[in-house]
């Protein structure tokens, strides 16, 4: 038993000299994980290996990306919000995690203010409305049109907030049943898009975009209030239900207690990746606009509002938090 109690400190001595070597080590002195939300090959898992293969550029330190899907980003907050707030665990998320959740849940197992330290906002990541050739559609009006026609017999993906909110509040306003089905990540939804399993879709332009440009989708709307140069002819859905603006927000964060130094340099270094001009034209490749936040107090508010904003909107919707 002394063996084994001695063994045990000895370890714990040598993780305590690893851990305060490493914190005397000017950031960043060794690789950093860069959590995201969703599977691979969603819009936002796209944005953050673009991100994090020019942010290791410039940090000169691997920046892994770690896929944490499921629950809505629940799980990926609360590994984020769990680490150690050293700057080398950070999360790529959306107004899933940070905006929706606190009004789509009565229970979260972290808080997005208090749990999280803001770096910085990185842009957004528009949604298209779709839907399945099957569906005798050529435009939103039509689509209400025959889902009145036909109640209960239209289905729609929801593998995230931002689709989840814009059906619901489209089925609200326009007085549609259409029956909603939870998907665990973008490509299983659109996988069953398009093999017709589901009809209705709310699609971010960085998963979705191959498939709008071919003849298995057909695009009715964009959610921005404004027309897409990235979809040019596509109409927003406000035009044919009024008052409805949606945007999907991007951005990163660490735990909450990060060094305001540590805070800082890596804010600095992602303003510096989205000035670039090559970065911004590959990013727009997968549909994503550019926005970065002026400072990480900026992003701060921003999610302080977005948290207000998101909430007035699913109420609006007549969502019940789970």
């Amino acid at each position: 038993m002394q063996q084994i109690i001695r063994s045990t400190l000895l370890a714990c001595g040598w993780a305590a000299a690893s851990l305060c070597a490493l914190a005397q080590q000017p950031y960043p002195g060794a690789p950093i994980t860069l959590i995201v939300p969703f599977a691979a090959g969603s819009g936002t898992d796209a944005v953050a290996r673009m991100l994090g293969q020019r942010l290791a550029e410039r940090l000169q330190q691997p920046v892994l990306v770690d896929n944490k899907p499921g629950a809505n980003a629940q799980i990926a907050a609360q590994i984020v919000a769990k680490a150690r707030p050293d700057g080398y665990t950070l999360f790529m998320t959306t107004n899933t995690s940070h905006s929706a959740n606190p009004a789509l849940y009565r229970q979260l197992k972290y808080d997005p203010i208090k749990d999280f330290t803001p770096v910085a906002r990185v842009g957004e990541l528009p949604f298209a409305l779709v839907v399945h050739p099957s569906v005798p559609a050529q435009s939103l009006a039509e689509l209400i049109d025959h889902a009145r026609a036909n109640p209960g017999k239209l289905s729609y993906a929801t593998p995230n907030s931002t689709s989840l909110v814009a059906l619901e509040s489209i089925k609200r306003i326009a007085d549609l049943d259409i029956v909603g089905i939870p998907y665990k990540s973008s490509p299983q939804a659109m996988t069953d898009l398009v093999s017709g399993q589901v009809q209705v879709y709310v699609v971010d332009l960085g998963s979705g975009r191959s498939m709008l440009a071919s003849d298995k989708l057909r695009t009715l709307g964009i959610t921005t209030a404004r027309p897409s140069a990235l979809l040019p002819g596509v109409p927003p859905i406000g035009l044919t239900v009024k008052g409805f603006d949606l945007t999907s927000w991007n951005g990163i964060f660490g735990p909450a207690g990060m060094p305001p130094a540590v805070v800082s340099r890596l804010h600095t270094e992602l303003q510096a990746v989205l000035a670039d001009p090559s970065t911004q034209d590959k990013l727009a490749q997968i549909g994503f606009q550019v926005w970065p936040s002026k400072s990480p107090e900026e992003f701060a508010r921003y999610v302080a509002d977005q948290l207000t904003h998101w909430r007035r909107l699913i109420e609006q919707a007549g969502i019940r938090p789970e």
